[in-house]
């Protein structure tokens, strides 16, 4: 296949990459490095399967020749990234989403749409189905990241539904590993860099609130299975091409189902990088979801998919990974 992929100098946009080159695939990667790093995918520069173009996907994106899949994973997507950028933030899961089906609709390839978890919001339904709409303060500061996925989704099945495009939408649970930044802001690479610098680990609230953590190795797996999944005997839509609303173009929870307080998470790094941090605790930012947990039926059964890395082993490589950085 040949295959774009829109953010793919990011945490999990590179880790696609070197899953999508090892399988011989050929990889061009669109990222403007506003989040992203050249040194995430360095690696394959010089690789006749890989190219690299520095662009912002809100931009006229052009690329000469055919495209099997067109991946959309460009948008900060740390809370101190998106409170930091909500214009860039809004324009990309709305004018960056609208793009890059462009380019798929022309090329007459498959799309699939990073979404996430923060489409549910603050979770009133829990653990949570795709079938669940969710609890979204839309003017809330969380709401410039957690209103642009929700666009793009809404955008992903117009295209699908009107233009009889072969889409696939993967709302992604918290996710660690290899390649998180130091200071994105997201809780475990919080707690690992704390940890081994010897300072108090940063908990807010009484930390009692929820979260589900799914190791980078397992994610790629279950968004790759989502991509090459085949689309055949589809009903039509309105122009007379395949669109049906079946579970391969309905959104698809990719995420462990392993769920752990934000307090238990904060004592397990402290126990495995051996540090002596004390916890601290800080008030809970607005809008801050209390539970967070995937349902993950329809992985299991539209893909075969589940995860496999604990969170142990997980922290274990993400923090030899940081400690080898700090």
């Amino acid at each position: 296949m040949r295959v774009l992929i829109t953010g793919g100098a990011g945490f999990l946009g590179s880790h696609l990459v070197d899953r999508l080159i090892g399988d011989k695939h050929e990889v061009i990667v669109f990222d403007n490095l506003l989040t992203g790093r050249v040194d995430n995918i360095e690696h394959h520069l010089g690789n006749e399967r890989f190219k690299f173009v520095k662009q912002d996907v809100t931009e006229y994106l052009y690329v000469a020749g055919q495209l099997d899949a067109v991946v959309h994973f460009a948008s900060p997507a740390s809370p101190i990234d998106y409170l930091q950028l909500p214009i860039q933030t809004l324009k990309v899961g709305s004018l960056g989403t609208h793009k890059a089906l462009g380019l798929a609709k022309a090329k007459h390839a498959r799309f699939l749409l990073a979404s996430t978890s923060e489409v549910y919001g603050d979770p009133q339904v829990h653990p949570q189905p795709e079938e669940y709409w969710g609890h979204v303060n839309p003017v809330g500061p969380r709401g410039v990241y957690d209103e642009a996925k929700r666009f793009g989704e809404a955008i992903t099945m117009a295209y699908h539904r009107y233009h009889g495009l072969d889409t696939r939408i993967v709302r992604i649970f918290n996710t660690y590993g290899t390649r998180m930044r130091p200071n994105d802001g997201r809780v475990i690479s919080n707690f690992v860099v704390q940890a081994l610098k010897g300072e108090p680990l940063t908990v807010y609230g009484d930390g009692r609130q929820t979260r589900s953590f799914c190791y980078v190795t397992d994610l790629i797996e279950g968004i790759l299975r989502l991509l090459m999944i085949s689309d055949e005997g589809r009903s039509k839509s309105i122009d007379g091409k395949p669109g049906s609303d079946d579970d391969i173009h309905l959104p698809t929870n990719i995420g462990n189902p392993g769920e752990f307080t934000v307090v238990q998470l904060a004592r397990m790094v402290i126990e495995l990088t051996g540090s002596r941090s004390i916890i601290e605790h800080k008030p809970l930012p607005v809008d801050d979801p209390r539970v967070r947990q995937p349902d993950i039926s329809r992985a299991v059964s539209l893909l075969g998919w589940q995860p496999k890395v604990s969170l142990e082993e997980g922290l274990r490589k993400t923090i030899a990974f940081f400690a080898s950085g700090l």
